[in-house]
């Protein structure tokens, strides 16, 4: 028999579920955001300093070293700060799955437990 006191409980733990990986989840975008905004705010200072000096160079030779010391670090410092995003991405994502990882792991349980009875039943 369907019991409401259970469901009523039910619901509400998974409206506070739903609630807490909400805010988590906000956070966590918050924080990408914000990581994102100072590395661009760091890249385009290291751009405009790169180029004042790169104004001042009296050879050809010192300005193609100059760029080539720029782009080698921008290179660098762009892979580091993607590998960075990337694992605050996949920190999140997992964050995100957890609260549901225990109730998708039972009713997955429960799903194949009853699915062999079904089975045989038809048979």
């Amino acid at each position: 028999m369907f019991n409401f006191d259970d469901a009523n409980k039910k619901s509400k733990e998974a409206v506070d579920t739903a609630l807490k990986t909400y805010s988590e989840t906000a956070k966590g975008f918050q924080a990408i955001a914000a990581e994102a905004a100072e590395y661009s705010k760091k890249s385009f200072q290291d751009a405009v300093t790169h180029f004042e000096t790169l104004a001042g160079a009296k050879s050809f030779e010192v300005a193609f070293e100059l760029q080539t010391s720029y782009v080698k670090s921008y290179y660098e410092n762009l892979v580091s700060e993607t590998t960075k995003l990337g694992e605050m991405y996949a920190d999140l994502a997992k964050s995100a799955y957890k609260p549901y990882e225990a109730p998708i792991a039972a009713a997955v349980a429960k799903a194949t437990k009853s699915a062999p009875a079904a089975t045989s039943a038809a048979a």
